[in-house]
């Protein structure tokens, strides 16, 4: 009994010094990455959206096989590779159980661009590389759709979570409309992703500080393509009722 407890003890100190690295490292990677960026003042817009978002995309890689290999963080993202060789825009919906989210995405979508809250546009560490990438702040929905469309015109992939927030009504908060005005806007159409994790790390019940429990398995799944809708609400609860009826059993809800 003794042993046992030593032994779980021993982990959950490995737990909070993986916890420790693994956003550590989040931080710093982002700290190397700002010379890069900084280097590619003065392009021409596009080729500057282009190479920063090569970088994050680069940048992502290395932290998630960085998770692997040293935090016991089992990562399945192969289902998107179907995604990354696309030459058409596309507006990728998915789940949105944890802070980890976007880092998925973007790791693995080239030309990917998506929706972040204006804060972080403007914070030191993340703000300029977004920016160069053409991120899409937040603050005003209009001007977000406005933006967003201009973005799938330019032949992006734009990565949006409909539920506007984290999870906190597990499987799934109620959806936002505005992946489906953005659909209907753009004609562009919608590729559902589902994200599951064995424990919501991260997630808006996680507090930062509180170490995962490991190994944290995470595993990404390519859903249903919806075209672009005519009629917005109907389009809005058969794209709900879909989330609801993949994640069934899924994601766990319980901190």
């Amino acid at each position: 009994m003794m042993e046992r407890t030593r032994v779980r003890l021993l982990w959950r100190g490995y737990e909070m010094f993986a916890m420790v690295l693994g956003l550590g490292m989040l931080a710093l990677g982002c700290l190397l990455l700002l010379p890069l960026f900084l280097l590619l003042l003065g392009l021409p817009s596009h080729l500057q959206r282009r190479a920063a978002r090569g970088i994050v995309r680069a940048g992502f890689g290395l932290y998630l096989r960085w998770l692997q290999l040293v935090c016991q963080v089992r990562i399945d993202l192969h289902e998107l590779e179907a995604l990354r060789h696309l030459r058409q825009p596309l507006i990728v919906v998915a789940n949105h159980p944890s802070l980890l989210d976007a880092v998925l995405l973007l790791s693995v979508l080239p030309h990917a661009s998506c929706v972040l809250k204006a804060g972080l546009l403007h914070n030191p560490l993340f703000g300029i590389g977004a920016r160069m990438a053409g991120y899409v702040s937040n603050e005003d929905p209009r001007q977000m759709i406005l933006d967003s469309t201009r973005s799938l015109q330019e032949g992006a992939q734009f990565i949006l979570f409909p539920e506007g927030t984290r999870t906190t009504d597990f499987p799934l908060n109620p959806l936002s409309s505005a992946c489906i005005l953005l659909s209907k806007q753009s004609r562009v159409p919608l590729q559902v992703v589902i994200l599951e994790f064995s424990t919501p790390y991260l997630g808006k019940d996680w507090g930062l500080l509180r170490p995962p429990e490991l190994p944290l398995t995470i595993r990404a799944r390519l859903g249903r393509r919806f075209e672009p809708p005519e009629y917005t609400g109907t389009a809005l609860a058969e794209l709900e009722a879909y989330f609801r009826q993949e994640l069934q059993g899924g994601v766990s809800g319980r901190g």
